[in-house]
């Protein structure tokens, strides 16, 4: 139970901590509302449990072994994030019949092209897979670990950009203040990315 306890703590903290999917959310949170970004949501849960599964079957591994390919896919993975950022640059001058919301394809690549996606997963992994009781019990108990955590806070992060909006009214500044917040975001993520592998 206690090995538990301490992956639970691991997995709030990383997933409740400002991050590329985090601020994602805000911002589509303020700009959709909360209903709207629930397929984005399902996305990302989708897209965490197939790195969660990938890492441990020797992704991880694979990427680690080709330098150039790791560097590459840290800069399309930000460029990716960012992309996705910018597409609400201008949602403050539409109608609400013309905004569209981040889709659950969108979010499904998310966390497999996070740098802090895949530090969380080879953490999890390295850190508390080996206090498991067997390959099949760790290889269910940290995804679904994650799972959990994304559900409630990726859930707290969304409802946080719709009381921005409530509170602060719907503005291109808010609007273009947390695309500008999600691509710093996205940067630190990409040095953080760099600074570990």
């Amino acid at each position: 139970m206690s090995d538990y306890l301490a992956l639970w703590t691991f997995v709030v903290f990383m997933v409740s901590t400002p991050g590329p999917a985090n601020m994602l959310l805000m911002g589509s949170g303020a700009q959709h509302g909360f209903i709207k970004c629930v397929n984005f949501m399902l996305g990302l849960a989708s897209g965490k449990i197939v790195l969660n599964i990938a890492i441990p079957l020797g992704l991880g591994l694979v990427i680690g072994k080709y330098p150039l390919g790791t560097t590459i896919f840290v800069y399309v993975s930000a460029g990716y994030m960012s992309w996705l950022a910018l597409k609400g640059w201008n949602n403050h001058k539409k109608p609400p019949s013309e905004l569209k919301p981040l889709t659950y394809i969108h979010g499904t690549l998310v966390h497999p092209m996070s740098p802090k996606a895949w530090v969380m997963s080879l953490l999890a992994y390295s850190q508390f897979g080996p206090e498991f009781n067997g390959f099949f019990e760790e290889r269910m108990l940290i995804p679904a670990s994650f799972l959990i955590g994304q559900l409630v806070f990726h859930s707290l992060w969304c409802f946080s950009g719709v009381i921005l909006k409530t509170t602060i009214g719907s503005n291109g500044l808010l609007n273009r203040c947390l695309i500008i917040i999600t691509i710093l975001v996205v940067l630190w993520a990409l040095f953080y990315g760099f600074s570990m592998g």
